[in-house]
């Protein structure tokens, strides 16, 4: 089994950040993995973007041309992207700010309306985490726990009053 992934948005929109909980969560579960961010020139508020690979077996190039699986948080991420996915792939969008009328017929758009659903937590910032719930669905090798076991690793320790609305998040966007 093995995933691609690729994670879109601006900067600060947490892209990096759910990047680094699905390694940790291929990592814990004794996967291969490869994180690969990718920054653009602004300091703030540019575009942000990241692959994922996590696999049962070796990882020969970290490399992705197609993924077999998205998020993108911003519009200009849906439009660049969209076109990167496999067909009979899937792409959660955070429909709060990204209008999906641009689609595929080969692929499933997932369109979450991610940003209501933070502020519904009471933090608008967790819309990346939310989506990352939805896109769990798609995902052959990282379920809810063990996502659950890299946010403890990643926030857990270093700022445990962010653990639970980070879970909480997540679970939102899996319809839990």
């Amino acid at each position: 089994m093995m995933d691609k992934i690729l994670l879109a948005g601006f900067g600060g929109q947490g892209v990096m950040f759910v990047g680094k909980i699905l390694t940790y969560a291929g990592m814990l579960a004794g996967r291969e993995v490869c994180w690969i961010p990718s920054y653009g020139p602004e300091m703030r508020g540019g575009t942000a973007n990241c692959s994922v690979v996590i696999s049962d077996e070796e990882i020969h190039s970290p490399v992705i041309e197609y993924a077999d699986c998205g998020i993108v948080l911003n519009q200009q991420s849906y439009e660049k992207f969209l076109p990167r996915i496999k067909p009979g792939g899937t792409l959660v969008a955070n429909s709060s700010i990204v209008d999906t009328a641009q689609k595929r017929d080969d692929i499933n758009v997932v369109a979450v309306p991610a940003g209501e659903l933070a502020n519904g937590l009471g933090n608008a910032s967790l819309a990346n985490m939310v989506c990352l719930g939805a896109l769990l669905a798609a995902l052959t090798t990282v379920d809810m726990a063990g996502v659950e076991k890299a946010v403890d690793a990643v926030v857990g320790k270093k700022k445990p009053e962010l653990y639970e609305i980070n879970l909480a998040a997540v679970r939102k966007g899996a319809g839990k």
